[in-house]
């Protein structure tokens, strides 16, 4: 190995090329790339109250899709059952092909009322 980084050096060094010399030590300071920037944002995570949508299909785990504001089902295997998003003052539940199965009316207290 070390043969042939001297080598690749004699080469480069009758050819006029700089070669960058790989250090194991170096102590230049490492940059951050954007998906580790990402991961420790300190932008506060969407959150929403999914304490009124009151079904929940049996066995199903339940996943929260806070910027979309709806739940989606699945099942203990991973494969999706349907989902459940707002709609107006009420909550309509789907089946996994996407047809309305459900829809529980809203209290009007629950009901988001436009602020002046």
């Amino acid at each position: 190995m070390r043969a042939a980084r001297v080598w690749v050096m004699v080469a480069a060094g009758f050819l006029g090329v700089a070669v960058p010399e790989a250090r194991a030590g170096d102590d230049e300071p490492k940059t951050v790339t954007t998906h580790q920037l990402a991961q420790a944002s300190s932008l506060p995570k969407a959150h929403k109250d999914f304490s009124r949508f009151l079904y929940r299909p049996a066995g199903d785990k339940v996943v929260e899709q806070a910027d979309a504001n709806r739940l989606l089902f699945r099942t203990r295997d991973g494969v999706p059952d349907g989902y459940a998003e707002r709609r107006g003052n009420a909550v309509v539940y789907y089946d996994r092909a996407g047809h309305a199965t459900r829809v529980q009316p809203l209290p009007e207290d629950a009901v988001s009322s436009p602020v002046p």
